[in-house]
């Protein structure tokens, strides 16, 4: 099994505030979309409270937290280790957050992808993972433009 990492880090690693994410690039959603359907996700409960329309569709949500036994279309777990347990017969895990989750799934991850965005933003609370040690295998550059804000480059690294 692959245990995979996805996130949109800012050149600080910040990647949200006050529970939202920081930056909605429309290439980034569909993106995260292509890559993650049909996979299992794994996520903290503040990440699934963020989402707007609750558990991700085509996808298995496994919800890791220790304060509900129940969330709608999402299968809740105590730990990571206990999801990606749960997950051992599958090809591909993906891990979306946040950032205690990314913290503690960085040492086990074999993958990750990460939108880069240009900027460095004053306003943020949570932040990504050290990631600098790890190999970029591929990188697609997009400019500033009059869709995107900022800058921006979704990468993949391994270990």
């Amino acid at each position: 099994m692959i245990i995979s990492i996805i996130a949109a880090v800012a050149r600080n690693n910040a990647i949200g505030y006050k529970n939202k994410l920081l930056y909605k690039i429309d290439d980034d959603m569909k993106r995260f979309r292509t890559i993650t359907t049909g996979y299992t996700v794994i996520m903290g409960r503040n990440t699934f409270e963020s989402l707007p329309f609750g558990a991700l569709p085509n996808r298995r949500n496994i919800v890791i937290t220790n304060s509900k036994r129940h969330i709608d279309g999402c299968e809740c777990m105590k730990s990571i280790n206990e999801a990606v347990d749960a997950c051992r017969n599958e090809e591909e895990v993906f891990i979306i957050g946040g950032s205690m989750i990314y913290n503690e799934a960085i040492n086990i991850a074999d993958k990750l992808y990460i939108t880069e965005i240009d900027d460095c933003p004053k306003n943020a609370d949570t932040f990504f993972p050290d990631y600098s040690k790890w190999k970029c295998v591929s990188s697609e550059e997009h400019k500033k433009s009059e869709y995107n804000d900022f800058a921006f480059a979704f990468k993949i690294f391994i270990k």
